[in-house]
């Protein structure tokens, strides 16, 4: 059984403060992209097996995908007997969450391919186990997640929205990222308010925000860079997704995306997507 993992952009991230157990409580807003890993999950053999080409990831047993096919054999009570087969097109540890829609759509193949026939909300619960992304790709429509990620509204977005993303060749984690955070941030303020329904282009800039680049920009002035060519190029807004370090710009349609990628200036070793 063949499957796409689609990549996502957080149009907004808002820390809102650190629970008891060391997590963070945030507001996100997050919108799947056209950037998939390719899959297939191949029944048979003996346990679980992971074969991968492309973008270097975590291998063997521990990887989210084989964590996912395991945790879903554990809870329906099945022998998880297969391989799984992806090819990385999604650049890792990039704020895009291929791992987490690796896992998601671990999850929602075995329901199917095992007729198991999980309702979403299961699948999400299970999905919360392995990331705080994995519910919001089992959802697979753009929406606002709260609590660690798991708690999900859909929200109406203008179809369809035009991103280029700026890739670079390092990497940022997502602990140091929220460490970081916690170490610059001052006060907190009111988190802003995420509407259930945007129906104009222009009504999604005053959205754009990201709480982790205060530690990214101190630390990577590049990314600062970037967001300044993307707007200087004809973005109508530009953001850092998720942990980082890809910067995303927003543009009202396809034309506008394609002129600023053949103008803009990278430095050495970044990439478009």
């Amino acid at each position: 059984m063949k499957f796409l993992s689609p990549a996502k952009v957080n149009l907004h991230l808002e820390i809102l403060g650190r629970r008891p157990d060391g997590y963070h409580e945030i507001q996100t807003l997050m919108h799947r992209v056209d950037l998939f890993d390719e899959g297939e999950i191949i029944p048979g053999g003996s346990g679980i097996r992971l074969t991968v080409e492309g973008e270097e990831i975590p291998g063997g047993t521990e990887n989210l995908a084989c964590r996912a096919a395991r945790i879903f054999g554990a809870e329906a009570g099945l022998r998880g007997d297969l391989e799984i087969r992806l090819m990385k097109r999604i650049p890792v540890g990039a704020g895009l969450g291929g791992g987490s829609s690796n896992a998601a759509s671990v999850l929602l193949e075995l329901n199917d391919l095992l007729k198991v026939g999980w309702e979403k909300d299961r699948l999400m619960a299970i999905g919360a186990k392995l990331g705080a992304d994995v519910p919001f790709f089992i959802f697979q429509k753009p929406a606002l997640a709260r609590g660690m990620g798991e708690k999900l509204t859909p929200v109406t977005l203008p179809e369809p929205l035009w991103f280029l993303l700026l890739v670079p060749p390092w990497r940022i984690s997502t602990a140091w990222a929220y460490e970081a955070y916690d170490r610059l941030a001052g006060g907190k303020t009111d988190p802003l308010r995420i509407r259930e329904s945007y129906t104009r282009f222009t009504e999604i800039l005053p959205v754009l925000k990201n709480d982790l680049e205060l530690a990214a920009l101190a630390n990577y002035p590049e990314i600062g860079q970037m967001k300044e060519a993307l707007r200087a190029g004809g973005a109508q807004g530009a953001l850092m997704t998720g942990s980082g370090p890809v910067v995303f710009g927003l543009f009202p349609g396809q034309k506008e995306a394609e002129q600023t990628e053949k103008i803009i200036p990278l430095p050495p070793g970044w990439k478009t997507i």
